[in-house]
């Protein structure tokens, strides 16, 4: 006999209702950003992005700055959060991004980023400062992937 959890069945009754879904859940530490269903979700993993479809393969990896998308089975558009990184867990029926910082593509502040980039930039083109150049590079990263973000959210809403 197999022992189940309320949440795998709770996930199997709504799979029923959404045939060919997995359950997405994206947290923080400040909060959840996303929970329900998906057709599939996109994440920015180590070694590139990773495509993950319903009865993936179970895997736990880390994941790098980028935008996680989401594509819900009700909705044409996908739901776009940014991460600056953290751990994705999958298993065949639930996927759980945990995000050191997660924020929802449209409360991303393109000024902020762009800021942030140039700051980072100044930074590593004067190796001489007293701030950590690595740390240059990760902010500057993180600066990058944002915009990209921001890219991705304004070509799909047509802008």
């Amino acid at each position: 006999m197999v022992a189940t959890t309320v949440h795998d069945d709770a996930v199997s009754k709504k799979e029923a209702i959404f045939p060919g879904t997995v359950h997405v859940d994206v947290v923080s530490a400040e909060e959840a950003l996303f929970s329900g269903l998906a057709t599939m979700v996109v994440v920015p993993g180590e070694m590139g992005e990773l495509g993950i479809y319903p009865r993936h393969t179970p895997l736990m990896t880390r994941i790098k700055p980028g935008s996680v998308r989401i594509k819900r089975p009700d909705q044409e558009q996908e739901v776009l959060i940014y991460v600056s990184g953290g751990m994705l867990e999958v298993q065949p029926s639930v996927v759980t991004i945990l995000a050191d910082t997660a924020i929802r593509g449209a409360d991303l502040d393109e000024t902020r980023a762009l800021e942030a980039k140039r700051a980072a930039e100044d930074v590593i083109k004067n190796r001489a400062s007293d701030i950590d150049y690595a740390q240059a590079q990760a902010e500057l990263a993180e600066a990058v992937a944002q915009l990209r973000a921001i890219r991705q959210i304004r070509k799909q809403i047509g802008h």
